[in-house]
């Protein structure tokens, strides 16, 4: 292999490269003027940008710009068209926010949005103005706004270890990270102490006391490395980037993959931060695992873990669970799996009686077992007085006090049993039979009744069988250490089997889910129809989740369709269309327990296939998804999604068939009637051309009237078989039977053909006693005319032509016979079919015939059939129910 076959752009690669630029071009573009803190002059430089900008002809205007009264920034928005701020009332306040809405409506190429990081007042539609931002990237428009670097999630801890002060109003990382462009605004800690002090900052009396405070010239100091050392490391990663993409060979930073490990200690979140930063620095691939065990969580705990798992999800970090009681195994075995370079795990700060029940310590297991994967364990500045709380801790217990009163019965009962029984079965038996009701209360009850139960069962044990009797004292040894092993084997016995009971539940719970999915896509793969998905999935929801849902969604016609649970109290109106619309133009969900119009009742969620956001399902939640049901949620959502989408591609494809077969069938007609017509009129205008230019003998012009005569008999012929199939395929056809004499019937249609059938010996054959015919004269003239006039075309000139009418079993039965040569067995089935010649078939006619004469017998309820005569030619035969017939079927 030469160098050029190796420098070679792989064409994966390459278009996912295009269609990446493609995706981002669609975008607008978002530049954020970065400082470290404020007062450095974000906003005066933005303006000072878009002044810059204005001048090259840009649309710019002012979507939100805080001024803070400051002269000289007051003095560069002038220029500047400003939106208008829109009132929120919140708490009998008015509150102004940016006008989302109004910024778009306007479309500009660029518009200023000042504090990137704020939160928005409750009532806006999103919870925080970053989200803002994306909506209006999304809608292609350019934007400038500004952020401190205090605002970052992933940086809010070091901060507040810094200055003291805990930051509230943060944004996700991805936000900064996605970012087109940073402008770094800096000046040195004594220039900013100097703007303070001059009261440019803030006014003279805040400003003493932020100098005293967060204005430190060493907090400022901090604060300025660190954001220095992020914009580096931005520049660093865009350079490794651009190498990448322009295929320029450097030294490429080694594939390093981080592993986090997060539980449910507030602890996690700090933890989080300091991978996030350390990946960003380092250009490693982070995630996090989480190791569910048979422990059950408190309340407080899987409220902890959840708000972990959004953290996590908001520094743009991967989450994984995983199911072990041994956490070091279930660690090193995933980070093997994953090949993961490095372990970030916080330092133990719990002892209680779990802990102490496991074999050696945590971290020294993890590092042991790690292999070649370096572990990085990280601590945290807890407050002092929290200490002893971090160090020594019980365990948490779940169960009510019911549970335990009902435990402590039926050991009461038992013991009652038992000591009437004492004597009979010797009071070492009865250690026995407490054992076992330990044993099998555990199969019942949580850890903390269990123990409730085994300490009472020993006591009793103790006080009422053990000798002496009424009394704790034991005076012989082995009862003393019947005693003992008693209590801790009853306790063992009991925590492991309540162990392993929760364990079975959560992996039963695993199961139903599964199943529930593995269901779902069995049922969905047994129906058809978008109209029927919706409706799967909508009993699925309410069965599965016992919600009540109402999903919209397009059909192929581009019409909304509402589909609810029933007995749903879920109104879709025009406010609720609105979020629907905003839903799925933005992929995002929206609603209750969302940061976009948290305040409406419904929760909104975009069912997004490939291509594109085909619906929205919104639910009436009364809590919010637990991270296991999230996940199940989420996979339910994208087996119908997919089904969706392909009940859409299927119509598509359907309706394009269709589109192909009328474009094929429009060029066959439109073949054979330009064929049809061309010859007709050209003799019709031949004729009369001739018979106005010359003089012309009498002879010559009866024959030229005659030409002109079967030249407009054969284009009203087509343009009646062009009618009738209007008709058929219109569904106008509606039979309008009377009594009729079959002979009338033949007589009229060999009238019609009379030139026809001139070359032909014609024979009709009727019985004599031939009962009086209940059809529509009219179509069965037409049918017969058609039929003869076909035979007429493929029969040999001189052969016989037959028409036979008769009745059959109340069936009445027409036949026309030729001595023609038939049809081939493989054109059978097609003969009757619109359009349809046969490959041996003279020159001439459009194929409608014998389709129009299909449609007019079953218009009265008759069936036709063609078949080949065994004495060669073709044989149709048509049955038509009788009168008597049809009043037969009535009365049964």
């Amino acid at each position: 292999m030469n160098d050029s076959e190796i420098d070679r752009p792989n064409p994966d690669e390459l278009l996912a490269a295009l269609a990446r630029e493609e995706e981002k071009s669609k975008r607008g573009k978002l530049k954020i003027f970065f400082g470290m803190c404020a007062g450095v002059g974000k906003t005066y430089t933005m303006l000072q940008a878009a002044h810059d900008e204005k001048k090259k002809g840009n649309d710019i205007i002012i979507g939100y710009v805080e001024t803070h009264k400051r002269k000289e920034t007051e003095a560069l928005v002038n220029g500047f068209e400003i939106i208008p701020r829109k009132a929120i009332e919140y708490k009998s306040t008015s509150v102004q926010e940016m006008d989302l809405d109004a910024i778009i409506a306007r479309h500009p190429q660029i518009v200023l949005v000042d504090e990137l990081a704020h939160t928005n007042a409750a009532g806006s539609r999103h919870t925080k103005r970053y989200q803002d931002v994306q909506e209006i990237l999304e809608n292609g428009i350019n934007v400038f706004t500004t952020l401190n670097v205090q605002h970052l999630e992933s940086r809010t801890d070091t901060v507040a270890q810094i200055t003291g002060v805990i930051i509230r109003e943060t944004l996700p990382d991805f936000i900064f990270e996605n970012s087109d462009d940073i402008e770094l605004v800096d000046i040195t800690p004594d220039e900013l102490l100097q703007r303070l002090s001059d009261g440019k900052v803030y006014a003279p009396e805040r400003s003493k006391e932020a100098v005293n405070h967060f204005f430190r010239k060493g907090n400022i100091t901090a604060l300025r490395e660190m954001s220095l050392r992020i914009v580096a490391d931005r520049v660093d990663n865009q350079l490794h980037d651009y190498m990448q993409n322009k295929r320029i060979k450097g030294p490429w930073k080694s594939g390093l993959h981080f592993l986090v490990a997060i539980g449910t200690s507030p602890f996690s979140a700090g933890l989080l931060r300091w991978a996030k930063n350390l990946s960003y620095s380092m250009g490693a691939n982070i995630q996090a695992l989480y190791v569910e065990t048979s422990h059950r969580l408190t309340p407080k705990d899987q409220q902890q873990l959840d708000s972990n798992i959004d953290l996590a999800k908001q520094l743009g970090i991967e989450v994984r669970i995983v199911t072990n009681d041994n956490l070091v195994k279930a660690i090193v075995d995933f980070a093997q799996k994953e090949n993961t370079t490095h372990i970030i795990v916080g330092k133990p700060r719990v002892r209680n009686f779990r802990s102490l029940l496991k074999l050696g310590n945590f971290v020294n297991r993890l590092i042991k077992y790690s292999g070649n994967i370096d572990v990085y364990i990280l601590g945290s500045d807890a407050p002092a007085d929290d200490k002893f709380k971090d160090q020594v801790s019980i365990p948490s217990f779940t169960s009510n006090s019911g549970q335990y009163m009902v435990v402590g019965l039926i050991v009461a009962l038992t013991s009652i049993i038992s000591y009437f029984l004492k004597d009979l079965i010797g009071y070492q038996a009865v250690s026995f039979i407490l054992l076992f009701l330990v044993s099998l209360l555990a199969l019942f009850y949580g850890t903390g009744p269990i123990l409730f139960a085994a300490a009472s069962s020993a006591l009793i044990w103790d006080y009422f069988f053990i000798p002496p009797q009424f009394t704790l004292n034991i005076q012989n040894p082995l009862d003393m250490l019947l005693l003992m092993m008693f209590f801790i084997i009853a306790l063992l016995n009991g925590i492991l089997t309540s162990r392993v009971r929760r364990q079975e539940k959560k992996i039963r719970i695993r199961e139903e889910r599964t199943n529930a999915l593995y269901q779902l896509t069995k049922e969905l793969n047994s129906i058809s129809g978008y109209n029927e998905v919706i409706k799967k999935a909508v009993e699925f929801i309410k069965k599965n989740f016992n919600l009540e849902s109402a999903i919209v969604v397009k059909d192929d016609t581009n019409q909304s369709v509402i589909e609810s649970s029933k007995d749903s109290s879920i109104q879709i109106g025009e406010n609720e269309l609105s979020i629907v619309s905003w839903v799925q133009k933005n992929a995002i969900k929206a609603g209750k327990y969302t940061n976009t119009l948290p305040s409406n009742e419904y929760t909104y969620y975009p069912l997004t296939g490939s291509n594109g956001t085909l619906g929205v399902i919104a639910v009436k939640q009364t809590s919010i998804f637990t991270h296991g049901e999230e996940q199940f949620w989420e996979s339910s959502l994208a087996q119908i999604t997919g089904k969706y989408e392909r009940e859409l591609l299927r119509n598509a494809a359907k309706k394009t068939y269709i589109l192909s077969e009328s474009e094929k069938l429009y060029k066959t007609l439109f073949s054979s009637i330009s064929h049809e017509l061309r010859i007709p009129i050209a003799t019709i205008m031949g004729s009369s051309e001739t018979l106005s230019s010359q003089n012309l003998t009498e002879p010559i012009k009866k024959e030229l009237y005659a030409e002109i005569n079967t030249a407009s008999i054969r284009l009203n012929r087509l343009v009646e078989n062009l009618l009738n199939m209007s008709r058929l395929e219109s569904g106008r056809i509606t039979p309008n039977p009377n009594w009729c004499d079959a002979q009338d019937l033949a007589n009229s249609v060999s009238d019609s053909l009379k030139h026809e059938l001139e070359a032909f010996k014609f024979k009709v054959s009727i019985p004599a006693d031939m009962p009086l015919l209940f059809v529509d004269f009219g179509l069965m003239e037409q049918v017969l005319h058609n039929l003869i006039l076909n035979a007429t075309q493929n029969a040999p000139v001189g052969s016989s032509i037959e028409l036979k009418v008769f009745i059959n079993n109340l069936w009445l039965s027409i036949q026309v016979i030729d001595q023609g040569t038939g049809f081939p067995e493989t054109e059978l089935a097609a003969v009757f079919d619109k359009f349809y010649r046969g490959k041996n078939a003279k020159a001439g006619g459009t194929g409608l015939g014998l389709s129009i004469v299909k449609g007019f017998v079953e218009a009265q309820g008759g069936t036709v059939a063609a078949a080949n005569n065994k004495h060669g030619g073709a044989v149709f035969t048509l049955r038509i129910p009788t009168k008597q017939m049809e009043l037969m079927q009535e009365k049964e």
